[in-house]
């Protein structure tokens, strides 16, 4: 695929990019005549590639930029929204800020972040498709509906397999276009299941996420928003589903290796390797791990994930925004049109193993090799719907200290089905209540 350069990609975008008010990087003076106008961009990026690729763009910005300067600022996902709290109440936030899309929801209604809806570049807007932007669209406090952030790399979940164990078994292998429906990823578990070894293993040391991205396979949302705009967690046929197969795997089919139930997502790699499982559903971003640790002469593959009555996933977008106070808004939204385009997702989604939301992006042919899985894990991508349960308020507080004891106990066998949907339920719903209007 061919793409535009750097600096005429800028020069257009200049002229496309609609007013988004005046601005600045240091929040300071604007510029004076002559001298360049100076942003800022929080980046969260940790990861050796993901860091070189983000510099690299940075500096090819620059380069081709001399009057618009980007000055790359390090942050971290441990303490990054706790710093920005601090940042907008002082008027010091960075001008571009890197972060999560469930993040965006309070900062949007507290007036911190610049509503992008009437100010994203055609090109930008229609090569994301709206299902990605609905990641990043938010109520402002006020009734209103805005963008706050330009969604750029989401989480999908596969299915890491063993592809000896796989071979010797002689189970259909699942593709893209043509997954294994549940019925069949848990009759080839079983077929995997023997001499001691299982044929898949379930981390789930923190299982809501994986639990409720996966319950969008049979429509499964666990919340509901009645006409008073009053929202109540529920349990129904649809959110069971998933539940309901996870522990059958572990305890009715006994195909799914107990040791793992309290680990974390990479935990049971080291056993993966030894062949102790053939299986392991994680997120895309686990291949990673595989490639630089796995032994030598070990042969894996990316599959992708079941389906359900769909394939649907709920999907977390990493994020661009502006800050609402930026003195350079204009300049701040052309920089991320740039940092953004399809070429440059391209480059982020290699260093941080996720995948693109732009559609060019996951075209490009480095995000459509059978290397490493890429073109698996790039498929998987079409499922991917915005999650419903990120724009519950009191969510977060659902997940840690209902959501997550319930669910490990469920898992584990210590309670019902029954019991633990009326915990999720009854314990919940105190939750919410209090995040009620």
């Amino acid at each position: 695929m061919r793409f535009t350069s750097a600096i005429a990609v800028t020069a257009l975008l200049a002229v496309a990019v609609t007013a988004c008010g005046s601005g600045g990087g240091d929040k300071g003076e604007a510029a004076k005549p002559g001298e360049p106008v100076k942003l800022n961009f929080l980046s969260l990026a940790w990861q050796k590639e993901s860091l070189a690729a983000n510099k690299e763009l940075v500096e090819e910005w620059n380069k081709a930029n001399p009057a618009i300067q980007v000055t790359y600022v390090q942050g971290s996902w441990d303490n990054v929204n706790d710093q920005l709290v601090t940042q907008f109440a002082g008027g010091t936030a960075p001008d571009v800020i890197h972060n999560d899309s469930p993040a965006l929801s309070g900062f949007a209604a507290d007036g911190y972040l610049l509503d992008l809806k009437d100010k994203i570049p055609a090109g930008l807007k229609s090569d994301i498709p709206q299902a990605a932007w609905d990641t990043t669209t938010f109520d402002d406090g006020k009734g209103n509906q805005g963008v706050y952030g330009v969604p750029f790399l989401q989480e999908s979940q596969v299915i890491i397999a063993n592809k000896k164990l796989l071979d010797a078994a002689k189970v259909r292998i699942p593709t893209t276009d043509n997954p294994w429906t549940w019925e069949e990823f848990s009759a080839a578990a079983k077929k995997m299941t023997k001499g001691g070894n299982f044929g898949v293993a379930w981390p789930m040391k923190s299982p809501v996420n994986k639990t409720l991205n996966l319950a969008l396979n049979f429509g499964g949302k666990f919340f509901d928003t009645g006409a008073d705009g009053k929202t109540t967690v529920k349990v129904g046929p649809e959110e069971r589903e998933v539940l309901q197969r996870i522990h059958d795997q572990l305890w009715k089919d006994k195909s799914a290796d107990p040791d793992a139930l309290g680990q974390g997502t990479a935990d049971p790699l080291p056993a993966f390797y030894k062949g102790k499982f053939a299986l392991l559903p994680v997120g895309v971003y686990l291949r990673q791990q595989v490639v630089e640790q796995a032994p030598d002469g070990f042969e894996w593959v990316t599959l992708p994930g079941p389906k359900g009555t769909t394939t649907e996933q709920g999907a977390v977008s990493q994020t661009l925004s502006v800050a609402q106070d930026s003195k350079h808004a204009d300049e701040a939204l052309t920089f991320i049109s740039f940092f953004l385009n399809g070429k440059n997702q391209a480059k982020l989604a290699k260093g941080d193993w996720l995948l693109p939301t732009s559609q060019a992006a996951a075209a490009d042919p480095s995000m459509t090799t059978e290397e490493n899985g890429w073109d698996v894990a790039t498929g998987s991508g079409k499922s991917l719907v915005v999650a419903p349960f990120l724009k519950v308020k009191g969510f977060d507080e659902w997940k840690s200290k209902v959501a997550t004891p319930v669910l490990q106990q469920y898992y584990a066998n210590k309670i019902s089905l029954d019991e633990a949907a009326d915990k999720l339920v009854t314990e919940g719903n105190a939750v919410l209540e209090r995040y009620q209007k």
